[in-house]
């Protein structure tokens, strides 16, 4: 007799939509992996702050604006309910607007016959703790998965961190990507027994090695060694050091080229401090780069570099190492669990220009075959994760006993 399919409701601000395309690209991976295994069916609530004008001289929040109601993206349905953010206060009362403004769209959900088992969040703060107010109100179960800078950098302040201490208290369990986000929430007083830890893991069929020679080509790359990190402009990604590390670094690689794919504020600022320290010529900013096409980039470097203050779990790391090319990574948040073998590159020991120059140097002074680097990566697949977190939403929902009677009396028809 088949199991009834489970029933989720993703609930994140941050899931990709036809207005951000490239945005959260990792939780739409993991429910595509959920999905692939055809024991679970999913509708995704992605909620949007509301903003009078889509035009594009509002930017950001123009495209925000422009966000569809409905829509089926990439074969998956998306709703994005408005909620209110107000100026100044948005950030401290943002759960409740947004739980307030989800609540009519997850009630609609169940009406029209999609009653879901779980509230599946991604982020903890504000997303995890509306979702939270949201199980409360509608009698449903939910599992909140931390990513990296809800807990490294929101639970720095007081008040955010005392509203996700008591969403995890409400939760049915919480997911960490990495052991260090799950060893936060244990030291903030949350049960370890609910406590789990479930990696992002790479896309072996998109990241590929390619032909070296042919990806710089294709990509128009010169000189070398080619130095590549994929990140936003955003000053925690820590852009401005790997740019210093560069002056170090050409003392020694006299042609080496650092490449920078992404977007963001300090993208001029960058440019400024590259032309500043005579670089000028050999710091390029690609600018965003579609993921589909990012395997060529890390497959034309010969070291991918990200040098954050904080993170969770970078798929980056991974992504690259499964082309084939080593990476150099501040010991922070969950990268000591992703760099965890001399053939996957190295940590940097401390997180300043120097630090970096010189482990870059290692690692291309001893560098690794990309065959057994690409080799590492395939150690970092989906199944595992997939599994284990199928098994816990089924234990929820078997605990909670809120699998719908429509889907019980169909598994009592088939017996």
């Amino acid at each position: 007799m088949p199991a009834a399919p489970l029933r989720v409701a993703l609930f994140s601000t941050l899931y990709p939509s036809s207005a951000r395309p490239r945005h959260g690209g990792f939780i739409e991976t993991r429910l595509r992996q959920l999905l692939a295994t055809g024991a679970v069916e999913a509708r995704v609530v992605a909620p949007v702050p509301w903003f009078p004008s889509s035009h594009p001289r509002f930017g950001a929040w123009g495209r925000l604006a422009a966000t569809p109601r409905t829509e089926v993206f990439n074969g998956i349905s998306l709703a994005h309910p408005r909620y209110a953010l107000p100026p100044a206060v948005g950030q401290n009362i943002a759960p409740l607007a947004m739980a307030l403004g989800a609540l009519p769209t997850l009630r609609r959900l169940l009406r029209d016959g999609f009653n879901f088992d779980l509230i599946d969040a991604h982020y903890y703060y504000p997303d995890g703790v509306a979702a939270a107010l949201l199980g409360r109100w509608l009698g449903k179960p939910v599992v909140i998965s931390a990513r990296g800078s809800d807990l490294n950098v929101l639970g720095e302040y007081p008040l955010a961190r005392r509203m996700m201490v008591w969403a995890g208290h409400q939760a049915a369990a919480s997911i960490g990507v990495c052991q260090a986000l799950a060893d936060i929430l244990a030291g903030w007083g949350l049960d370890p027994a609910r406590l789990h830890v479930m990696r992002n893991g790479v896309d072996l069929q998109r990241f590929q090695p390619q032909d070296v020679a042919q990806a710089r080509a294709n990509l128009g790359l010169s000189g070398g060694p080619v130095l590549l990190c994929v990140a936003n402009l955003v000053e925690v990604k820590g852009h401005h050091l790997v740019i210093d590390a560069l002056a170090q670094l050409r003392q020694q690689h006299p042609q080496a080229q650092l490449h920078l794919v992404g977007d963001g504020p300090l993208r001029t600022a960058l440019q400024q401090q590259a032309a500043a320290r005579g670089l000028a010529e050999h710091v390029h900013l690609a600018g965003a780069v579609p993921n589909d096409r990012l395997a060529a980039w890390y497959s034309a470097a010969d070291v991918s570099i990200l040098a954050s203050r904080s993170e969770g779990w970078a798929n980056v790391l991974l992504e690259s190492m499964a082309c084939g090319t080593p990476v150099v990574a501040t010991d922070v948040g969950g990268s000591s669990e992703v760099v965890a073998a001399p053939v996957a590159g190295a940590l940097v020991p401390r997180r300043d220009a120097q630090g970096i120059a010189a482990t870059v140097a290692q690692v291309l002074a001893a560098r690794p075959a990309r065959a057994d680097v690409r080799r590492y990566a395939e150690g970092f697949g989906w199944d595992a994760t997939t599994q284990a977190q199928l098994r816990l939403f089924r234990r929820i929902a078997s605990a909670t006993g809120v699998r719908s009677a429509d889907r019980m009396a169909v598994n009592d028809s088939e017996r």
